[in-house]
């Protein structure tokens, strides 16, 4: 299968930053209330 549609490597870093850093966020807001039950 041949790829025909290019892609800017802009606009992939555009979008894996709009999924990525609300992602990681909510990843960090788990980890620091899972962190304060254990203490």
């Amino acid at each position: 299968m041949e790829q025909r549609s290019t892609t800017s490597p802009l606009l992939l870093i555009v979008f894996w930053l709009y999924v990525g850093v609300p992602l990681a966020a909510g990843i960090w807001e788990t980890l620091v209330k899972a962190s304060a039950l254990f203490k």
